[in-house]
């Protein structure tokens, strides 16, 4: 069913964060219903629309991260291109960041 995908531990990981992550956000809703508030973000959110444009942001920065790294790696000279944990790591701050300040 999943031969298509190339799972590697990193994407192993993302993909089971993202369950959790839908996981926790369902409990927390049943347990405290959100309300719509105002942060950076130019529309009132509640916490499940801060989740749904975070993941977003999360993907897209995982796609730029590995759509570049192979220009990275040959315009630095690496002898591998750079480790996707990098974006796992950036994409789970800018998420963390729109869901506290969205």
């Amino acid at each position: 069913m999943f031969g298509w995908m190339v799972w590697t531990t990193p994407v192993a990981v993302f993909f089971s964060c993202v369950a959790l992550m839908l996981v926790g956000m369902t409990i927390w809703e049943i347990r405290s219903p959100t309300t719509t508030r105002k942060g950076f973000l130019p529309i009132p959110t509640t916490r499940g629309d801060r989740l749904f444009i975070g993941l977003l942001a999360a993907a897209y920065l995982n796609l730029f991260w590995v759509g570049i790294s192979g220009w990275l790696a040959e315009r630095l000279g690496l002898e591998q291109e750079p480790s996707i944990w990098i974006s796992f790591v950036a994409s789970m701050f800018v998420l963390g960041w729109i869901m506290r300040r969205g």
